[in-house]
Formats: structure tokens, C-alpha cells, sequence
């Protein structure tokens, strides 16, 4: 039996930062996964602009440590590919020197990145790090949870939950309430693939936004030592209507489409094609309740049009911590007292995600979607907005402003 005040369930981005920031507090904390670290995720990779800011907030030294661990490819943009062909390339900041200045963002496999984190996790003593520990049952007695692992010999108690468990969250579903829904869930793929050609000097991110994939796009991340996280995301529902095989359909993209099968034909797949489910947060729901908060995605935070994770994650956690510390200090872990953090995510995610649900909307719409491509191609305020989603600037302001979308509309550049 092992007691504890708060009780973290997942070790990915979400559940680390939540621990850390704990930590910070002095608040000491059980930060349990089933996994033993390092182990893979199936994700893009890319750790956003909003990632840094995040890392940030946990130390400000840590995005330096971060790239003299060498795990990281620094990215200093994002390149878009519209249906009808059409291309912008958004840089993360404005006037930068690659060699001056500090990377905006960064690309790096997730087995290494959610290894460095849990790493941080290892060295504070306020943190009791449980790895290979699946629980298997939740059990809610009034005052706080019981949770026991799969051999049914490991308990632990705890007064409050931190469920940070990924997407295939059995608590999300069951205690939570929260059911996949195929209109706001994507199915992808991730592969690795050794000299893909043509990959931006800077490391620019690419989403391609190609007709056989939409409403969904194909991407390509570099990586360090000449590899690429290459995948592509599709709705759920668009799937299972259309009888889609995503495999196939991927690797018939890759051999045939003019713009790809030629920086494809030297390169070679390394590994296995893995995939992976996405709820997305095209709606808003409830993700908290009496002595527990759902953080990442399993809360469903995932954007729907960029499919932006880890920082959403990173956020959600550092706001858990921050309703964890108020909860210990009141000794009040209800529903309702739990409502503050739902309001905290929201405020700062909200617009994002609904930002990021009409940006999907518009992948209906080919044609309507090529429009926007050529007008963000001449429109400084649309180029910024894309860039935004990606990089830790704060948009809320500018979207609660008329003025910012009779601009959006009329200026041509």
C-alpha cells in the first residue's frame, strides 16, 4: 500500500510537468506509468514554440540543457502545402539568424524527449517515480481513489487524481465520461524514413494538405541524423465512411504523387508504420470532477487542425499542479472546486482549439482552403495567425478584436 496526497497516472509531457511544478510547490507527489523509461510514443515529434515556453516555466535553463543533450533538431518554421498546390512558408519569428539565436522550436523522437523529462522527474526528491506499473482498476471511495495495478499487488491511495494517460485513457472513457467520438477523433500514422530529400536547410516543418488525405494532411519532420517523422492524420469518421486503409493509402502517396515520389525515391523506410488515435478538441467538454483532472489528450486537447499535443499537454499540466496546490491548501477536492481548472485550460486553450476546428472545417472545402493558402501568401496578419498555432504566441488578444479580422479580409499584403 503506498498513500499520497496527489497521485499522477502517466509520465508523457502532461504528467511530468504536472510532477515538476509540484515539485516546485513542495508538494510531494507518485508519478506512475506502465512503461520503463526510455520507450517510444507514436507522435510528430515537433515540440512547438509553446513546448519551449513550457519547458520554460519548469526551468529556464531547461530548453538550453534540452539542446546540448543533441536530441533535438532545431526547427525555425513551418511550410505549408494547400490542395491546389500552393506553398507558404511561415518562419516561427521574425528576422532570425540560425546562427545567432535560439531555436524557437525543436524536433525530436519522443523516446527521447519523454526520457530527458522523466529524467528531470528522477533527480527531485519530491517526486516518487513508479515505472512498469499499470493500474488496472480505479476505485472512488468519497474521500479519494484507490488504484491497483494489474497483478493486483501494488495499491495506492491517493486524495487526488492527475490522469495524464494518453489517448487510449480507460479513466477518460469510463470515470470521465469521455467516449471517442469519430467526428472529433483522427487516425494516423508514423513512420521513420532515412534521406527523405528536399528538407528545408532550417528545418522547417511540412504539412501537406493533399486532396486523397483531406479532410487530413501528410507531413514531414526532420530529424536529427538525416531521418524524418513522415505520417499522415485523418478524421476518424472520414475513415470508416469511406473504407479508407490509411496504410496503403500512404504509401501509394509517397510512390506517386508528383510532389513527393521524387525526394521518396532514395529513401528507405526505417522501422515499422505505427498508428495512433487523436481526440481532438473540435469540442468542449468537462475534464475534470470530484478529486480528479484528465491533463493532455487524455482531456481531449489535442488541436484539431494542426494536431498540436505536447504543449497542450505541457499547459494542462502546469494548471493541474496549480488546482492540486489550491485543493492541499483547502482541503476542498470537489467538483465544483475542480471547475477552476477547467476554466484555466480553457481560457488560455480555448480560442486556439476553436481556431484550429474552423481552419479543419475549411479542409472540406479544397478550393475555399487553396483561397486562404494564396491570401495568407500576401497577408502578413494570416501568415502570423498560422504561425501562432505553432509558436507561443498569445492570439486571444488579437481574436476578440474586429479590427483583426477587417484586416484578415482586406489587406492584400
Amino acid at each position: 500500500m503506498h498513500t499520497t496526497d496527489v497521485c499522477i497516472v502517466g509520465a508523457g509531457p502532461g504528467g511530468v510537468t504536472a510532477a515538476l511544478h509540484l515539485a516546485a510547490k513542495g508538494i510531494p507527489c507518485t508519478l506512475v506509468d506502465k512503461a520503463h523509461f526510455p520507450r517510444d510514443k507514436v507522435c510528430g515529434d515537433a515540440l512547438s514554440g509553446k513546448v519551449v515556453s513550457e519547458l520554460k516555466r519548469i526551468d529556464t535553463g531547461l530548453p538550453e540543457k534540452l539542446e546540448r543533450c543533441g536530441i533535438g533538431l532545431p526547427s525555425w518554421g513551418i511550410h505549408f502545402v494547400a490542395p491546389g498546390g500552393g506553398q507558404i512558408q511561415v518562419p516561427f519569428q521574425a528576422n532570425y539568424n540560425p546562427r545567432l539565436d535560439r531555436p524557437p522550436g525543436y524536433i525530436a523522437r519522443r523516446l527521447d524527449c519523454d526520457d530527458f523529462l522523466v529524467g528531470e522527474a528522477r533527480q527531485r526528491p519530491e517526486i516518487t517515480l513508479m515505472e512498469g506499473l499499470e493500474i488496472k482498476h480505479f476505485e472512488f471511495g468519497g474521500s479519494g481513489w484507490t488504484l491497483t495495478g494489474g497483478d493486483g499487488k501494488e495499491t495506492i491511495k491517493a486524495k487526488l487524481l492527475i490522469v495524464a494517460n494518453g489517448a487510449q485513457s480507460a479513466f477518460s472513457r469510463k470515470q470521465a465520461g469521455l467516449p471517442v467520438d469519430p467526428a472529433h477523433h483522427c487516425a494516423g500514422l508514423r513512420a521513420y524514413y532515412r534521406n527523405v530529400a528536399g528538407c528545408n536547410r532550417e528545418n522547417f516543418i511540412e504539412l501537406h494538405f493533399l486532396k486523397p488525405f483531406l479532410p487530413g494532411y501528410f507531413w514531414i519532420f526532420p530529424l536529427p541524423g538525416g531521418y524524418a517523422n513522415v505520417g499522415v492524420g485523418m478524421l476518424s469518421s472520414h475513415i470508416s465512411r469511406n473504407k479508407v486503409n490509411l496504410r496503403q493509402a500512404m504509401l501509394a502517396l509517397i510512390a506517386t504523387h508528383p510532389a513527393l515520389k521524387d525526394r521518396f525515391a532514395d529513401a528507405g523506410l526505417a522501422g515499422e508504420i505505427r498508428g495512433y488515435g487523436l481526440p481532438l478538441g473540435s469540442r468542449r467538454r468537462r475534464i475534470s470532477g470530484a478529486h480528479f483532472m484528465l491533463t493532455g489528450d487524455a482531456a481531449h486537447l489535442i488541436d484539431p487542425f494542426s494536431g498540436e499535443g505536447i504543449s497542450n499537454a505541457m499547459i494542462s499540466g502546469r494548471w493541474a499542479a496549480e488546482q492540486a496546490g489550491s485543493c492541499i491548501r483547502t482541503g476542498d477536492f470537489s467538483a465544483e472546486a475542480m471547475r477552476q481548472y477547467d476554466a484555466r485550460v480553457f481560457n488560455r486553450l480555448g480560442r486556439e482549439l476553436q481556431l484550429g476546428y474552423r481552419m479543419q472545417q475549411l479542409l472540406r472545402f479544397p478550393w475555399l482552403f487553396d483561397a486562404v493558402a494564396r491570401k495568407a501568401a500576401r497577408n502578413p496578419d494570416f501568415a502570423n495567425l498560422l504561425s501562432c498555432m505553432f509558436n507561443d504566441l498569445d492570439i486571444r488578444g488579437q481574436l476578440k478584436k474586429p479590427s483583426f479580422y477587417l484586416r484578415l479580409l482586406v489587406n492584400n499584403g
